[in-house]
Order: structure tokens, then sequence, then C-alpha cells
């Protein structure tokens, strides 16, 4: 298939588009006439290669580990001179086969390892990469339900739980400090979906909720501030 490149559309910086969330997000904004510019973390052959064949001219790959700030901070290089309607941070990972592991069973190397990912990794491409976002853009990144305190009723998940809310108080912290941003800024909570992160006992597949998704993100733009919304875009409790 081949598409002609539309000058005018608007683009995506999607870090973290590999497979999962981030492909599909990237497939589905395609759809919609939007470009991409999609980060994957190595050299292999990825859905993303796979969605840019299909679309052509619409998706172009760089290569960004969102864990190491010099390729962060290249990245920001390579883009030097453009801007993007919309930042969105995908990029993260879990410890899935330990739900019920307390701290006492948690190592300091995967403490580390699920924040930095999380947390650390994703506000440092945000700050890194702000500077391409429109004026008017948006800044997003992908939460979780997960990360809410007030939702924390059965006290499971509890590192990737204290990720997601690390990530909700920085990207709370990066609001207070860009106050008079005009900029959208949105923490997703996409919901329990089916993929390799989520596990294949999750209620909803990426065909049903990616959409949903995505026309939250563009329903949001134009909106100042900080809002943590799920993929209905009703907002979840801190």
């Amino acid at each position: 298939m081949t598409e002609r490149r539309d000058e005018n559309a608007p683009t995506i910086l999607l870090l973290g588009a590999s497979r999962g969330l981030g492909a599909a997000m990237a497939g589905e904004f395609a759809q919609r006439g939007w470009h991409i510019i999609g980060t994957v973390r190595g050299a292999d052959r990825t859905k993303l290669h796979e969605l840019a064949e299909l679309h052509a001219g619409r998706i172009a790959i760089e290569q960004v580990d969102v864990t190491k700030r010099d390729q962060i901070a290249a990245l920001r290089e390579r883009l030097s001179g453009r801007q993007v309607e919309m930042l969105f941070v995908n990029a993260g990972t879990a410890n899935r086969d330990k739900p019920n592991a307390t701290m006492a069973d948690i190592s300091p190397d995967e403490f580390a390892d699920i924040m930095i990912t999380n947390a650390l990794g994703v506000m440092c491409a945000v700050e890194l990469l702000q500077d391409l976002v429109r004026p008017d853009g948006l800044i997003g990144a992908m939460s979780s339900g997960q990360g809410s305190i007030a939702n924390n009723a059965n006290g499971v998940n509890d590192l990737y739980r204290s990720s997601k809310a690390a990530l909700n108080q920085l990207m709370k912290s990066y609001a207070a400090r860009h106050a008079g941003d005009q900029r959208s800024l949105v923490l997703m909570a996409p919901g329990w979906i089916r993929t390799d992160l989520g596990g294949p006992s999750a209620p909803f597949g990426m065909a049903e909720a990616i959409p949903e998704v995505v026309t939250v993100l563009l329903a949001q733009q134009g909106t100042p501030g900080l809002r943590f919304v799920d993929r209905a875009g009703k907002t979840v409790p801190w």
C-alpha cells in the first residue's frame, strides 16, 4: 500500500512504539491521517517496521531506549528544527510474574529497573523533548489505573502500581512548573488490555481499546493543563 506524504498532516512523536499498545497507537494514528515518528529500542525488526511498510510515507522509525539519557538527547538533536503536534511516551515495563510480591520480595535491581523505565525514563523523555512540541500541542504518557492511590483496593502489583503513581506525581510536578503553558498534558489509563505486558487474561483487545485511546487524546488537544483520564475520557482519581 502506497500513501502520498501530506506535508500539512499533524505529527506525533511516539516513544515505545515497537509492539503492543505503542505499535497499535502508531497504526491508529496513521489511519487517521497523522504522521508518526515512532521509536524502537534495538535494531531488530518490529511490528512498527511492518506498519511503516503498510503506511508508506507516514511512519518514520527512530532508535531510542528511554532508560538511556544520551539516546534521548541524541534524538532531540536529530529532530532539531522539527515541531510536532503531540509527544506521547508509551514506554513501560512490569513484573507481571510477581503480582502478589511485597517490597520484601522485590530485589533492589528489580525495583530500580521498573522505576527507571516507567517513571524516570518517561519523564526524562518529556523534559528533553518538550521543546519539539508546538506551543498549543499535547504532551502525554501512558499511565495506568493501577497508578491511582485512591483506587487501590486489592493491594496487588505493588511495584508496578508504585512506578505509575511515581510517574503521575512527576507529571504533576512538571505541570506545576509549567502552569502558564498552553499545552495539554495527559496521563492515560488505558485499562487492562491483552498485550505481552497485560497478559492473555485481560478483558479487552487492542482493536477495541486503542481507537478509544486515540480518540480521547485527540479530544484533549487545545485544553491546557494536566488531566489523568481513562480511554473513555473519564477522570481517574489520583
